[in-house]
């Protein structure tokens, strides 16, 4: 149930932390309608299918081989399995071209279109894509996953005048516990006709309410959803906002340090928090570069990249990120030393010996930026 209502007694104390964790989110994002119960950003977008859809509906969203996610009409998802799933792709240079996207829409027409991607590295027009849906006649619905601590700061367009409705995890760029939550910035009556008892036109928030319990999810996770309202608080405070600047500022000297060691940088650099890198000009492919960096102790991920020819499983580029390492205190000078490490190693990646040695020297460069500190 949700606070106030209940299906199980002793409920008081847990009904006052997931009000807190609401309004703080509905703070930080100013909108009208939040709710923090789902257990991560695919059950969220699962309830907003399950909201404004029906098993057959046609989607559109961004093709998982130029950055979007399996649950945005991936054939192997729920996603592709039960909606009527097209897709739209960015351009060689690896942007949106929204004239290509809204002639692809006109084809496909949508009921719902998605906007959102889990490694594009520029920022998005919302306002562009609510033309595109409503020229078709769709919902627009936002999942700002991986940018929504920069969207929240206002560091990137903000979706919330835009979409019909918001989904996002907490734990990326919100710097919170595994998660999802949905969102929307206005509260509207949901045009399908569904009515209250009274007769009144049921809510889209009632709606959305519902699709989470009981329709995807039995008990909330209480527990996760207090470290969400911690997460929350800490997002409000002026310190984040610093901190969400040193992220973007670092992505921006990695990606330049990077371009100029000779690495091809998926859309030419980045406005947010990643960088996707292709490694096709390096002899590399994803798989591999993932390895010998995670023996040099460098966390990256294989990652697809527009147009790849490599399977999902080998990949021909890898996605990099700065929250963690700003987290840990890096700043901007110290990009060079992470991607001279990154170059090193890619260099290296016939010497595990030599991988080593790499790797020694990243544990000594972040010796005194520990993971965890006793504080």
């Amino acid at each position: 149930g949700y606070p106030g209502k209940r299906y199980y007694g002793g409920c008081e104390v847990v009904d006052k932390i997931e009000t807190i964790a609401i309004e703080r989110l509905k703070s930080l994002f100013n909108v009208e309608y939040a709710n923090v119960q789902p257990h991560s950003g695919s059950q969220a977008n699962t309830a907003v299918f399950d909201a404004f859809l029906k098993p057959g509906d046609k989607i559109l969203g961004l093709d998982l081989s130029h950055g979007g996610h399996l649950t945005h009409g991936s054939n192997v998802n729920f996603s592709g399995k039960i909606y009527s799933s097209s897709f739209y792709g960015v351009t060689k240079e690896g942007i949106f071209d929204y004239d290509e996207i809204l002639q692809r829409a006109k084809e496909v027409k949508p009921k719902l279109l998605i906007v959102g991607a889990s490694a594009y590295s520029r920022d998005i027009n919302f306002k562009k894509f609510r033309e595109i849906a409503d020229e078709v006649g769709a919902f627009l619905h936002a999942d700002i996953a991986h940018p929504s601590g920069l969207i929240a700061k206002g560091f990137l367009s903000d979706p919330v005048p835009h979409c019909h409705v918001i989904t996002s995890t907490t734990h990326k760029t919100l710097r919170g516990p595994r998660g999802g939550i949905m969102m929307m910035g206005k509260d509207f009556n949901n045009p399908f006709g569904l009515k209250l008892k009274n007769g009144n036109l049921k809510k889209m928030s009632s709606l959305l309410d519902s699709a989470i319990f009981p329709g995807n999810q039995g008990g909330p996770l209480e527990h996760v959803i207090a470290a969400k309202a911690i997460a929350f608080g800490e997002a409000l405070d002026s310190q984040f906002e610093k901190y969400i600047n040193q992220v973007i500022i670092n992505a921006n000297r990695l990606s330049n340090s990077l371009s100029d060691l000779g690495y091809n940088i998926v859309s030419g650099g980045t406005d947010n928090h990643l960088l996707l890198i292709d490694l096709r000009n390096k002899n590399i492919t994803g798989k591999d570069a993932e390895r010998v960096l995670g023996l040099s102790k460098i966390t990256v991920n294989k990652n697809m990249v527009p147009f790849d020819d490599q399977s999902p499983f080998v990949t021909s580029g890898i996605r990099i990120g700065t929250p963690a390492i700003t987290t840990r205190g890096l700043l901007e000078a110290d990009m060079d030393f992470v991607a001279e490490s990154i170059d090193s190693s890619i260099k290296s990646h016939l010497d595990d010996k030599m991988l080593g040695e790499i790797g020694k020297k990243v544990e000594s460069y972040m010796i005194e930026r520990p993971l965890f500190t006793n504080s």
